[in-house]
């Protein structure tokens, strides 16, 4: 399960709106970044045919292949409006240590 918070999906509606041909947002993981696993944000047209699809408030869409949600299952998707960072945070609770950017992170 992937869950938005009503912030990020505001965020989500106004930039897919700028974006031609883009339905949702692909969230997954990769090995790198200073912590060992990278967060990957990209926007796309539709999902893969094994992608899982989460649905968030206002209709937006994320979806993320099985392999990345084996990291991401629980996690939230939030937007921070704060005047020193501003920008989509993951709330994720297979994270034990993350990097000081918020785009890394470890699992043990």
């Amino acid at each position: 399960m992937i869950a938005v918070t009503t912030t990020a999906a505001t965020q989500m509606k106004k930039l897919l709106t700028k974006q031609e041909g883009v339905q949702g947002l692909r969230l997954g993981i990769k090995a790198g970044g200073c912590s060992g696993f990278e967060y990957l944000f990209e926007w796309e047209a539709a999902p893969g045919a094994d992608d899982l699809v989460f649905e968030g408030p206002d209709g937006v869409k994320v979806w993320v292949d099985p392999r990345s949600h084996r990291l991401l299952n629980g996690t939230t998707l939030d937007y921070d409006t704060s005047l020193v960072s501003r920008g989509f945070v993951f709330q994720n609770p297979n994270a034990k240590q993350t990097c000081g950017c918020g785009t890394s992170f470890s699992t043990t």
